[in-house]
């Protein structure tokens, strides 16, 4: 029973002496440094707490944090939407009557981007939609911390297009497709041959 109660009053001091070596220790803070320094591993003593938002740590240029779209440049081709293992990326394209433009590759625009929405909260993060991308315009930028109080303020709305002009686009396209099919209908009547 001695034994134990010795055992336990080293235990306790061993734990003491560590909380309050770290605790005088703490007075100096640590020098901010990249990861990639050759001196990060070394910073043995000091507090590891930051002030922030006043201070905060780099980010690595390899990091993986939010998405952000350029909107020039997508092609609405929907692959991102399709490659995301977690659903959070919804696009809604509406095909154009002709040619709405080029990106900035060259690349030709023939879709309208009438919903293209990213829910941050559902997003894990992996990149697998800027790997996809043929024309590199989403991307994961440096920003890490971004906080909201709502759920529905993490879904970033990238589709300048506004449900009127949605609307617009889609009878232009109806009529054209409408032109289109009389068009063939009249074709094909035009090339039976008469009968007696």
């Amino acid at each position: 029973m001695l034994f134990k109660v010795i055992n336990a009053f080293k235990t306790v001091i061993k734990g003491l002496s560590l909380t309050l070596r770290h605790f005088f220790a703490a007075k100096e803070s640590r020098t901010i440094r990249p990861i990639n320094d050759p001196e990060y591993f070394s910073q043995n003593t000091g507090t590891t707490t930051i002030q922030y938002p006043h201070a905060k740590l780099p980010v690595p240029d390899v990091g993986r944090y939010q998405l952000d779209v350029e909107m020039d440049d997508c092609i609405v081709c929907d692959l991102c939407a399709k490659i995301c293992p977690v659903d959070c990326i919804e696009i809604e394209s509406i095909k154009a009557t002709e040619a709405i433009g080029k990106t900035s590759d060259g690349t030709t625009k023939r879709l309208y981007a009438a919903k293209f929405d990213i829910d941050m909260a559902k997003c894990m993060y992996c990149g697998l939609c800027t790997v996809v991308c043929p024309t590199e315009c989403i991307v994961m930028t440096d920003t890490y911390d971004r906080s909201m109080t709502d759920l529905n303020q993490m879904i970033y709305k990238f589709s300048d297009m506004s449900p009127e002009e949605a609307e617009e686009k889609k009878v232009a396209l109806d009529k054209l497709n409408a032109e289109r099919l009389a068009a063939k209908q009249a074709a094909a009547q035009q090339s039976l041959p008469k009968q007696l």
